[in-house]
């Protein structure tokens, strides 16, 4: 029995000296406490930061690398919306003047995920589409605005 209490005193003890360790690498890894480091101990710590901040710049430009993929699919997907929109508005500005006025298609949008916006466009044939989007006085917001550019 007393072998036993003198096993789980010396666990003690031992765990917590690795707490106290891991506290103090923690205050040297944020910059606290450094007096008490040698030479040899500051540039091991150095080294230590320097692969961090390497693993988390490469992390980070892995990531910033997939958004600027996914960025530029998106780029194509909104101009292929764009085309085919306009191709949508050239056949409505076919009809005659009479048909005009009272062209708009009616029916219920719905968006269904997991479609290409071209299906979308195909599945939403009944969508309300006013077909004088052509007058030429209609401005939109941001059409002056030049397109965005990655640096």
């Amino acid at each position: 029995m007393h072998g036993t209490l003198k096993y789980y005193q010396q666990e003690a003890s031992k765990l917590r000296r690795q707490i106290r360790d891991i506290q103090n690498s923690n205050r040297h890894i944020v910059g606290e406490s450094l007096g008490s480091l040698n030479f040899k101990e500051l540039k091991n710590l150095e080294g230590r930061l320097e692969k961090g901040i390497n693993r988390v710049r490469s992390k980070k430009n892995e990531l910033l690398m997939a958004e600027i993929e996914y960025m530029q699919k998106r780029e194509m997907e909104l101009q292929h919306d764009n085309m085919y929109l306009r191709a949508k508005i050239s056949q409505g500005a076919r009809l005659n003047p009479e048909q005009q006025d009272s062209s708009v298609i009616q029916g219920t949008a719905v968006y269904e995920p997991g479609l290409s916006s071209h299906d979308q466009s195909q599945h939403y044939n009944r969508n309300y589409i006013p077909v004088n989007l052509l007058e030429p006085n209609l401005h939109f917001s941001g059409q002056d605005q030049p397109p965005l550019q990655l640096v």
